[in-house]
């Protein structure tokens, strides 16, 4: 009868380890899929910043060329200003 009962002992204890192992494997299992969920998240983030960071260097290559546009033909009129005297003194 001992043997019996032991038995019975034994198998409840190894269906209550199974069970403790299985409720562990669905919280890790759990545990992975919020932080799956939040590397996702992170990565559409990411992903909107770049967009966001492509957007404005395109806007300030154009501003930058733009600029260029106006900059480069005033600095070459000022210094053909200021060269102006020296030339006419040189071959006037």
């Amino acid at each position: 009868m001992t043997d019996h009962a032991d038995s019975i002992a034994l198998l409840r204890e190894i269906r209550d380890d199974q069970r403790l192992q299985l409720q562990r494997q669905a919280e890790a299992l759990e545990l992975q899929r919020q932080q799956f969920e939040m590397a996702r998240e992170q990565l559409e983030r990411a992903e909107r910043l770049q967009g966001r960071a492509e957007a404005l260097q395109g806007r300030a290559g154009k501003a930058v060329k733009s600029i260029l546009w106006v900059v480069v033909p005033v600095l070459a009129l000022l210094l053909s200003l200021m060269l102006w005297p020296y030339l006419r003194y040189m071959f006037g």
